[in-house]
């Protein structure tokens, strides 16, 4: 890939995950302290990102794979999302507020899939330039946690705002990018490749049905991260909270550029079950800190895995399904994996943890019981260790030809 290639998806990945950074971490701070939303409420309102990562594969499948150019239709998407957010950042009431966030979610989540696409469609080694274009992503969202907390924009609707600019200079600027034409132009449509279902025929294999029943139940749990991390902070007087939560963000560059470095030495199962044991040491470590609140290291070591959380669990899970999948499935195999981890997994997660969040919610609403809360998320993730390392079985052969790749 060349270096101007480089630069410009750089500047769309940083662009896009900017947006997304802008309101989602510190959204139940918002929700919570200044419009009272309940904590099954909150739970729903980061649940909307699952619904669109469940409906947005097959809006892609009818309409960006068949009819559109790429670039034109991120673009589209970006400016259409720009409108939602500054309405969303106006409404108060959770009827009005919770319809609006579902169809932005929608519209950006199928931006989300086609910013892989654009990337995946123009790289000559996905496998090693993947990883350095998709990095910026995690640049985007500490610059929009630097940003909101320098404009303390972190406990107000300033937050949808933000993201509303960010979004029309992203709308903007994919108009600029290169031109991608629609993979499926030509193609006759069917209900069955629509759909993805081609996928499903994975499935029948023991390694890759493990790997997507553990990769849903894992988002269960991480699901409890997203949602109430910014209130955690907020609630114990952690100074610009979301600044700090951008110490994540620093720690999924540094991980993902040594992601192919640790595939070849560790393969895709022990990859796998480090992502998994970071996310049980993650809770474990909140859980104790709600106990021991003068060592603050805790709390910065459990932001600080967030590499190790998320690029070992969703960019190996990535890399592991694209060279999975045959090539003519691997669309619908990547669109199978969003489905079942962003959209059934995150949306069961965020339900799961907002129903626990209102249990352990003190009667008048200001204070919550952090122990229990991240106790039950460090189980399950402890359980899963175990499940993962048992039932899962690498392809030694397979996964050598993939490390190979990724390190060329």
């Amino acid at each position: 890939m060349k270096p101007t290639l480089y630069l410009r998806l750089w500047v769309m990945v940083f662009l896009h995950y900017y947006v997304w950074g802008a309101w989602y971490a510190t959204l139940s701070t918002y929700l919570s302290s200044t419009l009272k939303f309940e904590g099954s409420q909150i739970g729903l309102a980061y649940g909307t990102v699952a619904i669109g990562a469940m409906v947005s594969p097959f809006f892609a499948g009818i309409v960006a794979d068949r009819f559109f150019a790429t670039q034109r239709l991120l673009g589209c998407l970006h400016l259409f999302g720009a409108a939602l957010l500054y309405y969303v950042s106006t409404v108060e009431s959770f009827a009005t507020f919770y319809p609006a966030l579902i169809v932005y979610t929608i519209s950006y989540m199928a931006g989300h899939g086609l910013t892989n696409t654009l990337t995946l469609h123009h790289a000559q080694n996905p496998a090693k330039e993947f990883p350095k274009v998709m990095f910026m992503g995690s640049v985007g969202w500490i610059a929009a946690g630097i940003t909101l907390s320098g404009l303390k924009l972190e406990d107000n609707a300033g937050m949808f705002r933000l993201a509303s600019g960010a979004a029309l200079v992203m709308g903007l600027y994919s108009f600029t990018l290169p031109h991608t034409p629609p993979k499926g132009a030509g193609a006759p449509s069917t209900i069955r490749n629509i759909l993805g279902l081609d996928a499903l025929r994975l499935m029948r294999e023991r390694s890759f049905c493990t790997f997507m029943i553990c990769s849903f139940l894992i988002c269960i749990p991480l699901s409890f991260y997203f949602s109430w991390m910014g209130q955690f902070m907020t609630e114990l007087k952690i100074p610009i909270p979301a600044a700090k939560l951008s110490i994540g963000q620093v720690s999924d560059v540094v991980f993902l550029l040594l992601l192919p470095v640790l595939l070849l030495r560790l393969g895709v199962k022990g990859i796998l079950l480090v992502g998994i044991a970071a996310w049980a040491l993650r809770f474990g470590l909140f859980t104790l800190f709600d106990q021991h609140r003068e060592l603050l290291w805790m709390l910065y070591v459990g932001i600080g895995l967030h590499g190790i959380c998320y690029d070992y669990i969703f960019v190996m899970g990535r890399m592991y399904v694209d060279k999975h999948a045959t090539v003519d499935i691997r669309g619908a195999a990547q669109g199978f994996h969003a489905f079942v981890t962003l959209g059934a997994g995150m949306f069961v997660g965020t339900w799961l943890a907002g129903v626990v969040g209102q249990q352990y919610t003190s009667s008048d609403g200001a204070t919550h019981a952090w122990q229990n809360i991240w106790l039950i998320p460090a189980v399950m993730s402890a359980i899963l260790i175990v499940v993962f390392a048992i039932l899962f079985k690498e392809d030694h052969n397979q996964e050598k030809g993939d490390t190979d790749v990724a390190t060329n």
